[in-house]
Parts: C-alpha cells; structure tokens; sequence
C-alpha cells in the first residue's frame, strides 16, 4: 500500500500557505489608518488616529507597560509612551506602579477612556454585523471559535514544535 504522507504534507503546506495569505490580508487591512479613522468616525468619537489603537490596547490588555503595548503594536515604546502620555492629558487614562514592579508605569483606562471604548465597540458591533450579514450562524460560530483557538496556539498555549514533543525532545 502506498504511502500518504507526503500527499497529506503537501496538502497541510498549501492549506498553510492560504492561511498565511488571508493572514496578510487581514492584517493588512486592520492597519490601514483608514480604517482606524474609519472606526473612529462610525463611534463618533474625536481622537486622533494613531491615540486610537492605543487606547483600545490599554483598555483591553490594561494595567500595561509601555513597553508591552508599544510591542503588541509594533511602534519605538519611546513614540508609545509620549502617545500615552498624551492620552493621560485628555483624561483617557492614568498611569499607576506596577503590580509586579513598582518602578514600572502601567497605563489602565479612565471612565472618560472606557466610555470611549465602549463607543467604538457599539461601531465596530454594527460594522461586524454589517460584515457577517450574509453568513450562516454556525459558520460564525466556528470562525469565532477556530480564530480563538490559532490565536492561543500562535500566543504560546499550545506547543510550537509538535515534532519535538513526539521525540520527547
């Protein structure tokens, strides 16, 4: 009986290769800073573009240091922390001692920046919807689902190395 190894690697590198590719995509569109104005004008809030996915990193994943955010968003963290500071100006957030090290500044959200967050997830709710109109419920269902699960295997919760494990390596 032939093997079907190497049938089922070749087909496990092309699906691989059309993920990475709708990745791109995806990615591409998401830092676009239209679409981050785009977002911004749908909330119907004032807040320059570039503060924008700041404030939203902050909410999200706060109390944060600088230097994490300035990593999940790909800029300098001395660009990310005069951002930061300026989004302490307008109110947005505050900045507090470390939990873990007192010596390090983590950002958390204010009221004022919560409720700007909160607006844009009522758009970007409206804009999903918008999206997902065509869509059968379970197809959504699963996406959700699938995306959570590749986003914690590409975050570290799953081993990186499969074949590594195999060979008790």
């Amino acid at each position: 009986m032939p093997s079907r190894k190497n049938v089922q690697n070749t087909h496990m590198s092309e699906q691989l290769r059309i993920l990475h590719g709708a990745l791109i995509d995806i990615v591409s569109i998401m830092n676009r800073p239209q679409r981050d104005e785009m977002m911004v004008r749908e909330a119907g809030i004032s807040l320059d573009r570039a503060l924008f996915p700041l404030l939203v990193g902050i909410e999200r994943r706060g109390p944060i240091g600088v230097v994490d955010l300035a990593d999940r968003v790909g800029r300098d963290y001395t660009t990310v922390s005069r951002q930061v500071a300026k989004l302490e100006s307008l109110g947005l957030v505050e900045r507090q001692a470390g939990a873990a090290d007192r010596r390090v500044r983590e950002a958390i959200v204010t009221s004022k920046g919560k409720a700007m967050t909160d607006a844009v997830d009522e758009a970007r709710d409206r804009i999903g919807r918008a999206i997902f109109a065509s869509w059968d419920e379970h197809d959504v269902a699963e996406l959700v689902r699938l995306m959570r699960k590749f986003a914690d295997a590409v975050n570290g919760d799953a081993p990186s190395h499969p074949a590594s494990q195999q060979t008790g390596q």
